[in-house]
């Protein structure tokens, strides 16, 4: 199988997020009007097939990886385990307990908070062997301008199904817009910052 390029990863990573965006807008929302049990099965456990291909594509990424690009990705995947695993185990403890009273849909926020915190400490552990992630040799499309385009088209989406969301998923998708645009924002002067201190001018 030939290495995957980070321009490729990028592009596909970009694909599979989208997938997961249109899956959980277009037919999550089916499950609670089906009464069939074999397809409310499928249709809930729709969106679990892209998170699975990114889960594939990232432990393909990670094999193709150098020494060093291995070890800041598994001390991350180690400390966002462990972060993830203690937090839910606090939350499971108090909702045992009814200190906090949730249901099972909070479960899917364990993948993405263990991918959130992943990312952010993949790229603190990175920046501190001076690894960069930008990756702007090998993508024409820089690491902030992707989140950004991420958080506006988020935005358009929830601008689009606006009516026939209810407020938790509109407040679910608008907060994930503003977490993508913020990220964006915090990369992109990062971005500035290092190359107007080198004397370089940015695109």
């Amino acid at each position: 199988m030939p290495r995957l390029s980070d321009k490729q990863y990028q592009r596909q990573s970009m694909l599979a997020m989208t997938a997961y965006v249109a899956v959980m807008l277009g037919v999550w929302p089916l499950v609670r009007t089906v009464t069939g049990l074999p397809l409310k099965m499928l249709l809930a456990l729709a969106p679990v097939l892209p998170m699975l291909y990114m889960i594939g594509l990232m432990a393909r990424r990670i094999r193709d990886s150098d020494e060093l690009e291995q070890r800041t990705h598994l001390i991350a995947l180690g400390a966002a385990t462990g972060l993830v695993g203690a937090l839910s185990m606090i939350g499971g403890f108090l909702a045992s307990a009814r200190v906090w009273h949730v249901d099972g849909t909070i479960l899917i926020w364990v993948f993405p908070a263990l991918m959130f915190c992943y990312g952010f400490t993949r790229w603190w552990v990175a920046r501190r062997y001076g690894v960069s992630l930008s990756c702007d040799d090998e993508s024409r499309v820089p690491l902030y301008q992707r989140f950004l385009l991420m958080a506006i088209m988020l935005g358009v989406l929830a601008l689009w199904f606006r009516r026939s969301l209810d407020d938790s998923g509109l407040g679910t998708l608008c907060g994930i817009a503003v977490g993508f645009a913020v990220l964006g924002l915090i990369l992109g002067i990062a971005r500035w910052r290092r190359r107007h201190s080198h004397g370089e001018e940015l695109p």
